[in-house]
């Protein structure tokens, strides 16, 4: 589990057919309009909400991906269907170059290419059963990593999508590695078609395709030499003019009490994270020799768990897995740092406020909230809470549930109001990752929530009071 709870997509409607694992093609839904920006050709064409692009030029997109290479031409013929189902037939030209501008409510119109994998590990199958069905749904779609940066393993796609991958440059990709030995890549996954992985490596490396590469380490499994090796195959693929890895995150499991029984698997403790981050560093400064980058990387986890003191911010580079906990923390507090530059000596009104995060990053965030307490008349509560929810005292932020935050805050001073951070909710939408809504949880604490994301915004909180909408 990473420092940061990436949403990479939205969750598939009810009704949508998903594909199944023998990559059998499905007719693809209709894309339906979600927005439509103003003053785009969309908005001067008369789209609104609820529309239903069918085709585009005679072909129906698969996904946003197809959407945006079909309407990359000069002459559009568009077939589109309004709520009530009238069909229409609109004709346009433009620049090649030029957008709809149009959003949809999906990003793939042809269902989620889901995991064959039976990873030990998977964080999908360590969740209790009785939730929203999107929870369980375990993504492993190349598009969605191309659109997003979601976490793939190859072991699904077919010679059709390899085809594809080519002739649409769908680069980079976010691999998962976790071991380039293939024996045990095939062990780890369950599956033995994960045992070719450094052949598709090689695969990208002649087609000049790129990926960013991830490895989960359990220990006992794939850490030691199995660790080092999986590194040194990986910055095989880093060097020349056109490396197809251009890095490689190094994660600690995450485990919960929901995991299966008599797994195999054992949780990460402080001498393993000592042990890990004595083991990568020292490859980090080979590969800054060799290639002038760092290229592999620890998550933020390790030092924290290993009580550690977090890298400086430039040995993270240019942040390439920030979005997987590479760096994310420091890149917080560089961001609360800025933005605490220029705070006022006092306040008119003297404020209280309180901020939740996860027990794992409190303590690295400490030295932010004693900058902003020098000043006069505030005073911001800081509460880091483990979650009972998952079985783990040592928790990020995006992993703290609703009912963790019920339980965790019961009794403690909240001052005037509870500074929420927005990646504990589902994306867009008021749901904690056990179902509890937004609104169950406010009522159950004594506070009003304000619901933060990121630096400037948490500031901002301390600093003024919510405006009240009369």
């Amino acid at each position: 589990m990473s420092v940061v709870e990436r949403p990479v997509w939205k969750e598939p409607s009810a009704g949508v057919n998903l594909a199944d694992q023998s990559g059998e093609a499905r007719l693809p839904q209709p894309a339906v309009v979600d927005t439509v920006e103003p003053g785009s050709i969309g908005e001067e064409l008369g789209f609104q909400p609820g529309d239903k692009l069918l085709s585009i030029n005679g072909v129906r997109p698969r996904d946003l991906i197809d959407l945006q290479w079909l309407v990359g031409v000069e002459e559009l013929r568009l077939e589109v269907e309004d709520p009530d189902g009238t069909l229409h037939e609109v004709e346009l030209e433009k620049e090649a170059d030029e957008g709809l501008g149009l959003g949809f409510s999906e990003a793939l119109f042809d269902g989620l290419r889901q995991c064959n994998n039976h990873c030990a590990f998977c964080f999908i199958d360590q969740q209790p059963p009785g939730h929203r069905s999107s929870l369980y749904l375990k993504d492993d779609d190349y598009r969605l990593s191309f659109l997003y940066g979601s976490y793939l393993t190859l072991t699904n796609l077919m010679a059709a999508d390899w085809q594809r991958i080519e002739e649409q440059r769908l680069s980079p990709l976010f691999v998962s590695v976790h071991a380039t030995d293939p024996a045990l890549r095939s062990q780890l996954l369950v599956n033995p078609r994960a045992g070719l992985l450094l052949e598709q490596l090689a695969w990208f490396a002649e087609r000049q395709l790129q990926i960013h590469a991830q490895v989960v380490v359990c220990p006992g499994l794939n850490d030691g030499a199995a660790l080092e090796r999986t590194l040194a195959d990986l910055a095989g693929f880093a060097g020349g003019d056109w490396p197809a890895v251009l890095s490689a995150a190094v994660v600690p499991v995450g485990l919960t009490r929901f995991r299966p029984p008599e797994d195999g698997l054992v949780p990460v403790d402080r001498a393993c994270a000592r042990r890990v981050i004595a083991q990568v560093e020292p490859l980090q400064q080979q590969f800054l020799q060799n290639f002038g980058s760092r290229f592999a990387w620890l998550s933020d986890e390790w030092y924290l768990m290993a009580g550690l003191a977090l890298p400086s911010r430039a040995s993270y580079e240019q942040l390439p897995q920030q979005e997987n906990g590479v760096g994310s923390i420091r890149a917080f507090l560089e961001a609360m740092e800025q933005a605490t530059t220029h705070l006022p000596v006092a306040l008119a009104q003297p404020r209280r406020v309180s901020w939740v995060v996860g027990q794992l990053v409190a303590e690295a965030l400490q030295p932010a909230v004693e900058r902003l307490n020098r000043v006069i008349g505030l005073e911001l509560l800081l509460h880091g809470l483990p979650s009972p929810y998952w079985g783990q005292d040592q928790v990020v932020t995006g992993l703290l549930t609703g009912q963790d935050l019920i339980d965790g805050l019961a009794g403690k001073d909240l001052g005037e109001e509870l500074l929420l951070p927005a990646v504990v909710l589902r994306q867009g939408e008021p749901v904690f990752l056990d179902d509890l809504t937004l609104e169950m949880v406010s009522q159950a604490l004594p506070v009003p929530l304000r619901l933060v994301q990121g630096a400037d915004e948490i500031v901002a909180a301390c600093l003024v009071p919510e405006a009240v909408v009369p």
